[in-house]
Protein backbone atom coordinates (compact mmCIF):
# COMPACT_ATOMS: atom_id res chain seq x y z
CA UNK A 1 0.00 0.00 0.00
CA UNK A 2 1.18 3.42 -1.16
CA UNK A 3 0.68 6.57 0.75
CA UNK A 4 -2.74 7.85 -0.80
CA UNK A 5 -4.20 3.81 -0.17
CA UNK A 6 -3.24 4.11 3.09
CA UNK A 7 -4.50 8.27 3.63
CA UNK A 8 -8.14 7.78 2.01
CA UNK A 9 -9.80 6.67 4.49
CA UNK A 10 -8.76 9.43 7.00
CA UNK A 11 -8.58 11.81 4.74
CA UNK A 12 -12.70 11.33 3.26
CA UNK A 13 -13.27 11.29 7.14
CA UNK A 14 -11.72 14.36 7.90
CA UNK A 15 -13.62 16.06 4.80
CA UNK A 16 -16.41 14.96 5.57
CA UNK A 17 -16.69 16.15 9.39
CA UNK A 18 -16.01 20.07 7.92
CA UNK A 19 -18.67 19.40 5.55
CA UNK A 20 -21.07 18.55 8.56
CA UNK A 21 -19.68 20.99 10.70
CA UNK A 22 -20.15 23.85 7.41
CA UNK A 23 -23.80 22.62 6.79
CA UNK A 24 -25.13 22.78 10.46
CA UNK A 25 -23.63 26.31 11.07
CA UNK A 26 -26.15 27.51 8.47
CA UNK A 27 -28.88 29.19 10.48
CA UNK A 28 -31.95 26.97 9.48
CA UNK A 29 -33.98 30.55 9.27
CA UNK A 30 -32.37 31.88 6.88
CA UNK A 31 -32.62 28.94 4.59
CA UNK A 32 -35.88 28.75 4.98
CA UNK A 33 -36.15 32.20 4.28
CA UNK A 34 -34.42 31.62 0.95
CA UNK A 35 -37.15 28.64 0.42
CA UNK A 36 -39.52 31.26 0.25
CA UNK A 37 -37.53 34.03 -1.95
CA UNK A 38 -37.42 31.07 -4.32
CA UNK A 39 -40.85 29.77 -4.52
CA UNK A 40 -42.59 33.35 -4.78
CA UNK A 41 -40.24 34.25 -7.56
CA UNK A 42 -41.55 33.60 -11.11
CA UNK A 43 -37.64 33.21 -12.07
CA UNK A 44 -34.48 32.59 -10.27
CA UNK A 45 -30.68 33.01 -11.55
CA UNK A 46 -27.68 32.11 -9.89
CA UNK A 47 -24.35 34.06 -10.40
CA UNK A 48 -21.09 32.76 -9.34
CA UNK A 49 -17.47 32.37 -9.99
CA UNK A 50 -15.58 29.37 -10.97
CA UNK A 51 -16.21 26.54 -8.52
CA UNK A 52 -18.56 28.23 -6.93
CA UNK A 53 -20.74 28.33 -10.18
CA UNK A 54 -20.32 24.80 -10.67
CA UNK A 55 -21.67 24.27 -7.08
CA UNK A 56 -24.82 27.41 -7.87
CA UNK A 57 -25.25 25.51 -11.57
CA UNK A 58 -26.24 21.99 -10.00
CA UNK A 59 -28.57 24.17 -7.85
CA UNK A 60 -29.87 25.84 -10.32
CA UNK A 61 -30.71 22.05 -11.97
CA UNK A 62 -31.93 20.98 -9.31
CA UNK A 63 -34.69 23.77 -9.14
CA UNK A 64 -35.25 23.41 -12.64
CA UNK A 65 -36.23 19.84 -11.90
CA UNK A 66 -38.88 20.62 -9.76
CA UNK A 67 -40.60 22.62 -12.30
CA UNK A 68 -39.22 26.10 -11.11
CA UNK A 69 -37.58 28.66 -13.82
CA UNK A 70 -33.96 28.83 -12.67
CA UNK A 71 -31.18 30.51 -15.10
CA UNK A 72 -27.33 30.66 -14.90
CA UNK A 73 -26.14 34.48 -15.41
CA UNK A 74 -24.36 34.33 -19.14
CA UNK A 75 -26.22 31.39 -20.37
CA UNK A 76 -27.11 31.69 -24.42
CA UNK A 77 -30.67 31.51 -23.25
CA UNK A 78 -30.64 33.74 -20.05
CA UNK A 79 -34.20 35.75 -19.78
CA UNK A 80 -34.22 39.23 -18.89
CA UNK A 81 -34.39 39.45 -14.90
CA UNK A 82 -37.82 41.97 -13.62
CA UNK A 83 -38.61 42.57 -10.54
CA UNK A 84 -40.74 39.49 -9.94
CA UNK A 85 -37.46 37.59 -10.05
CA UNK A 86 -34.64 36.66 -7.73
CA UNK A 87 -30.90 36.48 -8.19
CA UNK A 88 -29.06 34.15 -5.90
CA UNK A 89 -25.39 35.00 -5.64
CA UNK A 90 -22.60 32.90 -4.05
CA UNK A 91 -19.66 34.41 -2.93
CA UNK A 92 -17.49 33.75 -0.15
CA UNK A 93 -16.12 36.76 0.46
CA UNK A 94 -18.42 39.06 -0.56
CA UNK A 95 -16.08 40.84 -3.10
CA UNK A 96 -15.92 39.13 -5.91
CA UNK A 97 -15.57 41.61 -8.70
CA UNK A 98 -17.89 39.96 -11.48
CA UNK A 99 -20.55 38.73 -8.92
CA UNK A 100 -20.81 41.98 -7.71
CA UNK A 101 -21.47 43.86 -10.32
CA UNK A 102 -24.40 41.70 -11.64
CA UNK A 103 -25.66 42.40 -7.92
CA UNK A 104 -25.91 45.59 -8.58
CA UNK A 105 -26.95 45.47 -12.00
CA UNK A 106 -29.82 43.05 -10.41
CA UNK A 107 -30.74 45.40 -8.04
CA UNK A 108 -31.09 48.30 -10.61
CA UNK A 109 -33.86 46.69 -12.16
CA UNK A 110 -35.67 46.17 -9.25
CA UNK A 111 -34.83 42.24 -8.79
CA UNK A 112 -34.67 40.38 -5.47
CA UNK A 113 -31.09 39.60 -4.28
CA UNK A 114 -29.97 36.44 -2.01
CA UNK A 115 -26.28 36.33 -1.01
CA UNK A 116 -24.80 33.26 -0.05
CA UNK A 117 -21.63 33.59 1.40
CA UNK A 118 -19.65 33.87 4.78
CA UNK A 119 -18.58 37.61 4.73
CA UNK A 120 -21.75 39.42 6.58
CA UNK A 121 -20.01 43.07 6.04
CA UNK A 122 -18.95 42.20 2.81
CA UNK A 123 -19.45 44.76 -0.14
CA UNK A 124 -22.75 42.40 -1.34
CA UNK A 125 -23.97 43.51 1.92
CA UNK A 126 -26.01 46.90 0.82
CA UNK A 127 -27.41 45.39 -2.32
CA UNK A 128 -28.67 42.15 -0.69
CA UNK A 129 -32.65 41.44 0.64
CA UNK A 130 -31.13 37.77 2.01
CA UNK A 131 -27.61 36.77 3.42
CA UNK A 132 -27.68 33.13 3.82
CA UNK A 133 -24.29 33.02 5.77
CA UNK A 134 -21.84 29.53 5.62
CA UNK A 135 -19.43 30.41 7.80
CA UNK A 136 -16.69 28.93 6.89
CA UNK A 137 -12.85 29.65 5.53
CA UNK A 138 -12.55 32.17 2.57
CA UNK A 139 -10.00 34.54 1.46
CA UNK A 140 -10.93 36.81 4.05
CA UNK A 141 -9.83 34.43 6.85
CA UNK A 142 -11.96 36.30 9.18
CA UNK A 143 -11.34 34.68 12.93
CA UNK A 144 -14.88 33.64 12.87
CA UNK A 145 -14.97 31.43 9.97
CA UNK A 146 -14.41 27.48 9.84
CA UNK A 147 -10.94 26.25 9.19
CA UNK A 148 -10.38 23.67 6.77
CA UNK A 149 -7.53 21.36 5.87
CA UNK A 150 -8.95 21.69 2.24
CA UNK A 151 -7.09 24.24 -0.19
CA UNK A 152 -8.59 27.22 -0.70
CA UNK A 153 -12.48 27.72 -0.29
CA UNK A 154 -13.33 23.87 -1.32
CA UNK A 155 -15.13 23.61 2.24
CA UNK A 156 -17.20 26.60 0.46
CA UNK A 157 -18.65 25.39 -2.65
CA UNK A 158 -18.98 21.63 -1.34
CA UNK A 159 -21.14 23.24 1.20
CA UNK A 160 -23.09 25.58 -1.48
CA UNK A 161 -23.46 22.55 -3.31
CA UNK A 162 -25.07 20.13 -0.68
CA UNK A 163 -26.79 23.47 0.75
CA UNK A 164 -28.79 23.64 -2.49
CA UNK A 165 -29.25 19.61 -2.59
CA UNK A 166 -31.06 20.07 1.08
CA UNK A 167 -33.09 22.99 0.51
CA UNK A 168 -34.17 20.78 -2.50
CA UNK A 169 -35.01 17.77 -0.54
CA UNK A 170 -36.86 19.77 2.21
CA UNK A 171 -39.32 21.38 -0.98
CA UNK A 172 -39.74 18.14 -2.13
CA UNK A 173 -40.93 17.62 1.40
CA UNK A 174 -42.97 19.92 2.29
CA UNK A 175 -44.79 20.00 -0.94
CA UNK A 176 -44.96 16.25 -0.86
CA UNK A 177 -43.59 15.78 -4.48
CA UNK A 178 -43.14 12.46 -5.75
CA UNK A 179 -39.78 11.82 -6.59
CA UNK A 180 -40.86 10.02 -9.69
CA UNK A 181 -43.06 12.90 -11.00
CA UNK A 182 -39.20 14.71 -10.93
CA UNK A 183 -38.41 12.54 -13.92
CA UNK A 184 -40.60 14.48 -16.88
CA UNK A 185 -38.09 17.86 -15.55
CA UNK A 186 -34.96 15.55 -16.14
CA UNK A 187 -33.27 16.52 -19.74
CA UNK A 188 -34.21 13.63 -21.90
CA UNK A 189 -32.27 13.87 -24.74
CA UNK A 190 -29.18 11.72 -23.65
Amino acid sequence: MGYYSEQYNKTVDEILAEIRTALTAVDPDTAEALVNEILKAEKVFFIGVGRVMLSLSAFAKRLAHLGISAHCVGDITEPAITDKDLLIVGSGSGSTIFPLGIVKKAKSLNARVAHIGSNPESLMAEYEDLFVRVPVRTKEYREDEIDSIQPMTSLFEQTLLLLGDTIAKMMIDEQQIDMKSLWRYHANLE
